[in-house]
């Protein structure tokens, strides 16, 4: 019974192609921006993901802050190299403490100038971030402690500053200083929030201190931990120790904060995924739109077959016959179109994630729910002229013209 009202809904669409086509239009433009828009969310929720971690699982970074109204850090006091040695020392469980400090100046060769970010940090910045070296090397303790005059530069200053020529063992000018360039960082290209993560200088902090921001401060400390299950106790112990170095009573608010890569994650992750679903939800409306169209049409339907509906139920079909057959060509054309809904959503999200370099990530459940939706709306909108079909009165069915 199943089998012959399949086939007698699948030649009725044969035979109104066109129709049937505009029919399903609602449901294929609904459940394709549903699987585009999701699988693009998977991407940037794996891509912020990636990027974070990329810096490290372990790391916390130690920043200086007072936190005010709306959550934004009022500025405080900046930490000394005497502070991460103090951390390295009394906190047990760390594996490399990396005092920091940032200032912005030009690279500038011959004629050619770029302005780029300097970061100053002491050698283990390279083991704890895992930048690598593709050529020439990192500066090391002796001329991290003395303040020695090297850097390392990121790909993008070399492009801009030395075009093809090797960079290392040649000396640029940062502001009105001298530096020798001992290595070329690896490639990194942009990450998730459009940061340029070659566009870097690294030198020795110190000598960034000295010599280019004029002061002994450091703006933030990095702190990797050897395992993820001494984070919380490792914390603990920075809080403990960093109020008693700024001096802070009991009864005072914290003018600093550490800030957890793991708990950065998890909360983009949650953004994303809440914003993905919030637009595959308003992309959904328009698979309401497509079951009333498919509700529509059935109804049309049904007025053009009334003739046909009466001599089938003069010659003994009962109303379930012609339910079932109505309520069937209603779900085939809602499925065909989630069937196209879901080809055309997988290949705009692949040339989409192509085009701003994610990862195509398709998530196997929401395209069963896609198809089930997609059915679920025929059933839902096919009933009401599936009924009005099986309900109709066969001599009345008859006469009609």
């Amino acid at each position: 019974m199943i089998g012959n009202a399949l086939i007698l809904a699948l030649r009725e669409i044969r035979n109104n192609l066109m129709r049937a086509a505009l029919t399903t239009l609602g449901i294929i433009i609904g459940v394709g921006a549903v699987i585009a828009l999701v699988t693009l969310g998977n991407g940037a929720t794996a891509s912020v993901t990636d990027s974070i971690y990329s810096i490290g699982n372990n790391l916390l970074f130690l920043v200086p802050g007072t936190p005010g109204n709306g959550g934004v850090m009022v500025p405080a006091p900046a930490f000394q190299l005497a502070d991460a040695e103090i951390l390295r020392r009394e906190v047990v469980n760390l594996s490399h403490v990396v005092p920091i400090t940032q200032t912005s100046a030009s690279v500038i060769l011959g004629n050619k100038s770029h302005l780029t970010t300097v970061t100053g940090a002491t050698s283990e910045y390279f083991q704890t971030r895992n930048w690598k070296i593709v050529s020439g090397r990192a500066f090391n303790v002796s001329e991290d402690r003395s303040g020695k005059s090297v850097c390392v530069i990121g790909e993008t200053i070399r492009k801009e500053v030395f075009g093809a020529q090797d960079p290392v063992g040649q000396r640029i000018r940062l502001n009105k200083i001298t530096c020798e360039v001992v290595g070329l960082l690896e490639t990194k290209g942009f990450n998730t929030f459009g940061q340029d993560q070659d566009d870097y200088v690294l030198m020795p902090i110190r000598t960034v201190q000295r010599r280019l921001t004029g002061n002994n401060d450091a703006s933030a400390i990095m702190l990797a931990v050897q395992n993820e299950a001494g984070i919380a106790k490792a914390k603990d112990e920075i809080f403990t120790i960093m109020r008693a170095r700024r001096h802070l009573a009991a009864n005072q608010v914290n003018n600093f904060d550490i800030r957890d890569q793991r708990e950065f994650a998890k909360v983009l992750s949650t953004i994303t995924g809440v914003l993905t679903l919030f637009l595959a939800a308003i992309a959904a409306v328009s698979l309401l739109v497509g079951g009333i169209g498919i509700m529509n049409v059935m109804l049309v339907s049904v007025t053009e077959r009334t003739r046909e509906i009466g001599i089938r139920l003069a010659i003994g079909a009962r109303e379930r016959d012609v339910l079932l057959q109505f309520l069937i060509e209603a779900v085939v054309l809602s499925a065909l179109g989630g069937v196209m809904g879901i080809a055309l959503g997988l290949a705009g999200a692949f040339a989409a994630t192509a085009a701003l370099k994610l990862p195509f990530i398709v998530s196997p459940s929401i395209v069963v729910i896609a198809v089930l939706f997609s059915a679920t709306v025929g059933v839902a909108f096919g009933f009401f002229p599936a009924r009005r079909a099986a309900r109709l009165d066969p001599i009345e069915a008859l006469r009609h013209e």
